[in-house]
């Protein structure tokens, strides 16, 4: 049974610093049983963090190359993530990460996923400096995910919190944030079965632990959604940051397994105590 997975990887395809075969190399050093790319799907109005349109194509080419490449050494998947707003052929992957990365108005698409500055640009230009307001459109937004794809994975549920841990956007203890949350999961249960303990933010240094909060985690459990860990890696050298912490995180919040994609489509359970 496979072990070790990844399944949230960015290679120079995109964003990321390696190319798939570094990943590749570095994935069976750490002793990875299996792991999947999850390039950015194409966005217009964000190219720069993107793959192209034919880039996608090219990408798949790739990808299926190296797992025939490397079968019998490590499995290898090819993945999506998609930004729900990306508007692009979902066909062709062995699995979907749904995540929403930004805003839709009538004027123009804009990005939050950003500096600190940044998103504190965002709060005061639309939504008049009312954190709060911010937050709950970012979990109303989620909530349509499953109009824009049949995703297997939420992506970093709470991304939103990425700066909580230096700047207070709006308060995250607070019942009013973590109501909005909350309902934003209910809304999506049993319309996509997993969501990702993602410990990218930690390898970059944004903060100490991952998406989710844990009282997400324990709200997430109570639903029956069923947990992946990903690193959400940008860089080979943080393929497994923070993995055995995760485990014990999910552990102490009720979970007694987690999940591993094993075939285009299929995931099974593994225990982890």
């Amino acid at each position: 049974m496979i072990q070790k997975q990844n399944l949230h990887i960015h290679s120079t395809w995109c964003d990321g610093a390696d190319t798939p075969e570094e990943m590749i190399a570095a994935a069976m050093e750490k002793g990875f049983d299996s792991i999947g790319f999850s390039g950015h799907s194409p966005m217009a109005y964000s190219p720069g963090h993107a793959m192209s349109p034919e880039g996608t194509e090219f990408y798949k080419q790739e990808i299926r190359t190296l797992q025939k490449k490397y079968a019998g050494q490590i499995e290898i998947f090819c993945g999506l993530e998609v930004d729900m707003y990306s508007e692009v052929d979902l066909t062709g992957y062995d699995y979907l990460i749904g995540s929403v990365h930004y805003f839709r108005f009538p004027d123009t698409t804009v990005g939050f996923d950003r500096s600190q500055a940044e998103v504190q640009r965002v709060i005061d230009q639309r939504f008049g400096g009312d954190g709060m307001a911010y937050a709950r459109a970012y979990y109303e937004s989620m909530t349509w995910l499953p109009r824009f794809g049949n995703f297997d994975i939420i992506g970093h549920f709470d991304l939103i919190t990425k700066h909580s841990e230096n700047c207070t956007f709006f308060d995250t203890e607070s019942k009013a944030y973590q109501n909005l949350a909350i309902e934003a999961a209910e809304a999506l249960a049993g319309k996509i079965p997993f969501f990702e303990v993602n410990t990218g933010a930690i390898s970059r240094g944004y903060r100490t632990t991952p998406y989710p909060a844990p009282f997400l985690l324990k709200e997430l459990h109570r639903l029956g959604y069923g947990a992946v860990i990903s690193s959400d890696c940008h860089d080979r050298r943080a393929l497994d940051c923070w993995y055995p912490e995760a485990a014990g995180l999910l552990l102490a919040h009720g979970f007694r397994e987690i999940y591993v994609l094993t075939a285009p489509g299929r995931f099974e359970p593994v225990s982890i105590g």
